[in-house]
């Protein structure tokens, strides 16, 4: 693996950045509203010919009805020349996917408009799109054959839209599978037919509570996993293969079906098979933890098992495109929550699967092919970054293409080159391209280019430490726009989620508020604490029922340093966080006293509470080893809890929540607050409505603004400025 060295260049600027005077005229500072002009390009395609690019720009703004709401459209650039990016489709549809055809003349992409998703077809050549499926459950994943005439997707069936009976023990105590009518898939004159009373017969009463629960009210749950991300999930849901001929009208053809799911399809290059991944359930899907290598003759819709890999989960196979072997992703089963995604490969017609990145220490994404199939691409977090590696597909040596303080967010292999949308302090999201070694790096776009040359960037200076146990943590810091020498200015200490996600100059979601908090005057520090993704398994490991003490040993020492420098007023200490890292915040406000405030975000504070209430509840056994009604595992749950230390709160705290956040769950957040409440600390707190886990990323932009500016409020009620922020002052453009 390339060794990362420091870019002088970055300290040079950092001595610099303090002279906003000097450049108050040309720029300044980030602002909230800024996050609607941020960009972002992914789902990247180069077109069969090597000349051609398209992909999915996403961007926020107003709507018609003057709503924030976002935009996803097609755009194609030309790779010859310098040519800007061309708009293909328009208006307040959502489309993605795009997918280029063999003879580069049509794209085929999902739209989102109103109802359930179809596949579309856009003509290069001249004319609209035109809709190719009418699927009753949606369609997404299109992928062409390689003849051009058809299209394979996939779609997802609810459970009551399946024939026949699960292959899995009955769930539902007492009674057998379906023993009251399927009422969702009874015709209106079927329904007609049956009597439903609630005071009838046995027969009619349970025909009648059938009807109810048709209609969600109730609804009724016999699963385990009962939350989703929004919204509960009374109903399972299977993905199937389907494929159609390329032209409107056409009848789509199943190539699978019943009570098991098949994920990730793609065709093999000469036609014959479709490879991807599935599981024969013997239990209920809920309980199963497991995928293997599944095969699709197209010719006689033969469905087989194609690789079952004892001990290790198999998925996202795709064909090399000589056709002569199968690279997929393989993770260890023994070691869920913590195991390392690695590349591994098969050859087409079976055999033993090798391994291509087990001698890399990271967890591998997003693999793509050289075009003549002698390397395979691929992405994985390391120390801060998001680095482009590649690996000869016989095996051998891999390489580092695209380093430093940077991430690969997305990218697309041409015949000779590399399209790249990158990450960087610099600008937080642009197109580039480059050779198939990732040398002279050139870029493409200039869709973020335009309006941060106007503001004032912090770049973050990177540091070590060495705790006592001789685990090292990775950290930055970031001056406060407009500091000065001599000055002293406020701390804040941001915490990312996870537990097991990574934050550097690589990680495009925090490039925003960490800019914005700059320009309030704060100064800003961050790190991997152990648990984080990116340094290898027995890092990320360390934090096994060790939620609490171990990795906020490594937040409070990387703020003991940062506290020491010579600019940092260690009496006006911030702290803040969401999801893990809310409950992070929790815990050190609940250890520990030396911040003026804190802001817990979307958080867990009772983990016990969590394994209930929360869609991640396999967090629970995943990383503590049980279950809360073990007495041993209940004991370790409440150890690290916040919520058991309550009563040592006394930091001021903002605490906030999404209605609609069912990955942790809002009980949690309520639990704490009243918990406050009535111990009568400095507490508020902010609920989201129609919102859910990712409001800070995904969620509504005027919500997002929201968030941002109730957050510098609240640290704005106990800080002292050396100075007044240079975000309070105004700027022309």
């Amino acid at each position: 693996m390339q060794k990362k060295t420091p870019c002088m260049g970055l300290v040079l600027f950092l001595a610099t950045i303090g002279l906003v005077s000097a450049v108050a005229a040309e720029k300044r500072p980030i602002t909230t509203r800024d996050v609607l002009n941020v960009k972002t390009m992914n789902q990247l395609q180069i077109a069969p010919d090597g000349r051609r690019a398209v992909f999915v720009l996403t961007s926020m703004g107003k709507n018609d009805q003057g709503k924030y709401v976002y935009f996803r459209h097609l755009y194609v650039m030309d790779l010859k020349s310098n040519q800007p990016p061309q708009q293909l489709t328009f208006g307040e549809r959502s489309d993605s996917e795009p997918v280029w055809s063999p003879d580069g003349k049509r794209i085929a992409f999902v739209r989102r408009h109103g109802g359930k998703p179809q596949i579309w077809v856009l003509p290069l050549t001249g004319g609209e799109p035109y809709r190719i499926t009418n699927a009753k459950f949606g369609a997404r994943r299109p992928r062409w054959s390689p003849d051009g005439s058809k299209l394979l997707f996939v779609s997802e069936i609810p459970e009551w839209a399946i024939d026949g009976e699960p292959p899995w023990p009955y769930e539902r105590p007492g009674r057998q599978w379906r023993d009251t009518p399927n009422w969702k898939r009874l015709a209106d004159s079927e329904r007609d037919s049956i009597s439903a009373k609630p005071d009838g017969t046995l027969e009619e009463i349970r025909a009648w509570l059938a009807k109810n629960a048709a209609g969600h009210d109730p609804r009724i749950f016999t699963r385990l996993n009962l939350q989703g991300e929004h919204r509960l999930q009374p109903e399972l849901k299977f993905s199937h293969v389907f494929v159609t001929d390329a032209k409107p009208g056409a009848v789509a053809e199943p190539l699978t079906h019943g009570f098991q799911s098949f994920r990730n399809p793609e065709w093999a290059p000469d036609g014959r098979y479709i490879i991807c991944s599935s599981v024969r359930y013997i239990r209920h899907p809920d309980r199963t933890q497991d995928s293997d290598l599944w095969r699709i003759d197209v010719a006689n819709k033969n469905v087989e098992l194609f690789l079952n890999w004892p001990g290790y989960l198999v998925s996202q196979p795709r064909y090399t495109p000589d056709g002569k072997a199968i690279v997929f992703i393989a993770t260890d089963s023994t070691r869920m929550g913590y195991a390392q995604r690695r590349l591994a490969k098969i050859a087409a017609n079976g055999g033993e699967p090798r391994w291509l990145t087990r001698s890399l220490d990271r967890s591998v994404f997003n693999h793509q092919f050289s075009r003549d199939s002698r390397y395979v691409y691929f992405v994985a977090a390391n120390e801060g970054d998001f680095p482009l590696y590649r690996v000869p597909v016989s095996g051998g040596q891999i390489e580092t293409l695209i380093a430093g303080d940077r991430g690969v967010r997305d990218y697309a292999v041409g015949h000779n080159h590399l399209l790249v949308a990158l990450t960087e302090v610099r600008n937080p999201y642009e197109l580039y391209r480059t050779d198939l070694r990732g040398e002279k790096l050139q870029r493409m776009s200039d869709f973020n280019e335009r309006w941060v040359q106007k503001r004032i960037v912090t770049f973050p200076e990177e540091h070590w430490l060495t705790r006592d146990d001789g685990l090292r943590v990775q950290y930055w810091i970031m001056k406060p726009v407009g500091w000065k020498p001599g000055g002293r200015y406020p701390l804040v200490v941001e915490i990312h989620g996870g537990p097991s996600a990574m934050w550097g100059p690589g990680e495009f979601t925090m490039w925003h508020e960490f800019q914005l908090l700059t320009a309030w005057g704060y100064g800003v520090v961050f790190c991997n604490p152990r648990g984080s993704g990116g340094y290898g398994y027995d890092f990320q490991h360390a934090n096994y029922q060790n939620w609490g003490e171990g990795p906020a040993g490594d937040i409070l020492a990387v703020a003991d340093s940062a506290a020491r420098l010579d600019w940092v007023d260690a009496d006006q200490l911030f702290v803040t966080g969401g999801s893990y890292a809310g409950y992070m915040t929790a815990w050190i406000v609940s250890q520990d006293h030396r911040f003026k405030a804190a802001v817990a975000q979307r958080g867990v504070y009772d983990l016990s509470v969590f394994f209930g209430e929360g869609r991640a509840w396999r967090l629970i056994p995943n990383h503590f080893g049980g279950f809360p009604w073990q007495p041993d595992i209940r004991n370790i749950l409440d150890a690290n809890s916040p919520q058991t230390f309550v009563q040592n709160i006394r930091t001021p705290l903002l605490i906030m929540h999404a209605d609609r956040d069912l990955r942790t769950g809002v009980i949690q957040s309520e639990y704490l607050y009243k918990s406050l409440k009535a111990l009568g600390r400095p507490v508020e707190y902010v609920r989201y409505p129609e919102e859910g886990h990712d409001l800070s990323r995904s969620g509504n932009p005027y919500r997002r603004m929201d968030r941002l500016n109730r957050i510098v409020e609240f640290f704005e009620r106990f800080v002292k400025h050396p100075e007044p922020p240079p975000a309070t002052q105004r700027y022309e453009e």
